[in-house]
């Protein structure tokens, strides 16, 4: 008889498709992005972990401009309740937190 592998004692490796709750929404401050004195917010989406995907924004990857320039810090205590989703719930929950935070009065870019 053959031993088994550890990977066949586990079972196969869900493919990608199967990897379900990996995306989040994200909240960035924004720093006086128009130049008016008032504060305003990013609200995004990624398959990355919100703090990866500020660095990048930081860091100029894939970075939406206002991030980049005006951007200070995430606001997890506006997102972190949501998160994690799948892709589909992030691209439904992406337009819908952005039009929470305009509702409250915010500034707020991004939220395609």
């Amino acid at each position: 008889m053959a031993k088994r592998t550890a990977e066949q004692a586990e079972g196969p490796k869900p493919r990608r498709a199967e990897r379900k709750e990996h995306h989040s929404v994200y909240v960035v401050y924004l720093r006086n992005p128009k130049g008016d004195g008032r504060a305003g917010y990013y609200e995004g989406m990624t398959g990355l972990a919100p703090e990866a995907r500020f660095a990048n924004h930081k860091a100029g990857v894939k970075a939406a401009r206002i991030v980049k320039r005006f951007g200070e810090r995430l606001v997890p205590r506006l997102y972190q309740h949501l998160n994690p989703m799948t892709y589909r719930e992030a691209v439904a929950a992406e337009p819908r937190l952005a039009e929470e935070l305009r509702e409250r009065g915010f500034q707020v870019f991004g939220g395609h």
